[in-house]
């Protein structure tokens, strides 16, 4: 404690969800600099960023390696257990089925996200796995933040995906478009 029985100001706001999905979004151009979904997030702990990580579908050849789950891992091994009861995840897309479920195993306080997913979203989109009733954990959930650039990042990706597999159709090429790893 300060002098005077005041405690410090923690160096980043905690409330500051404008500033750690900026970090999150980071890691999603990571993501699109090498032909991933760009997806990313981070994890944070007491005003601190503990883990990030970006969507690497198809670097691992893996259909588990979310961004969201990769954070997790990593947050994990940064708190020593698997229970991340005072962490919140940032993520700039509304997490899958698989990751939500993850994120209610792990037990996170509050799960922050950007673009919504009309199609596999399972944070109140298409289904509510975070806050469902029968589940034994159910996490604050606060959407839309930034979703104005996540949103636009995701769809120039996607567009700019259709525009090559229309290039390789129109040269005889089969397309090969592939809609893992969140679209």
């Amino acid at each position: 404690m300060a002098s005077g029985g005041i405690m410090p100001e923690p160096l980043i706001d905690l409330q500051s969800d404008h500033y750690f999905m900026g970090e999150a979004l980071r890691q999603a151009h990571r993501a699109r600099s090498r032909d991933e979904v760009p997806v990313g997030a981070v994890v944070v702990r007491e005003g601190q960023i503990i883990a990030r990580a970006f969507n690497q579908v198809e670097l691992l050849k893996d259909a588990t390696a979310h961004a969201e789950m990769l954070a997790l891992t990593q947050a994990e091994d940064a708190v020593g257990d698997w229970r991340l009861t005072d962490c919140t995840l940032y993520v700039t897309k509304e997490p899958c089925p698989m990751c939500a479920g993850a994120i209610v195993h792990v037990r996170l306080a509050r799960v922050v996200y950007g673009a919504s997913d009309p199609k596999a979203g399972a944070a109140g989109s298409v289904l509510n796995l975070l806050q469902f009733p029968t589940l034994n954990h159910r996490c604050e959930i606060t959407s839309g933040v930034r979703e104005p650039e996540c949103r636009e990042l995701l769809r120039s990706f996607f567009a700019e995906q259709r525009r090559g597999n229309n290039d390789k159709s129109a040269q005889g090429n089969p397309g090969t478009e592939t809609t893992n790893g969140h679209e």
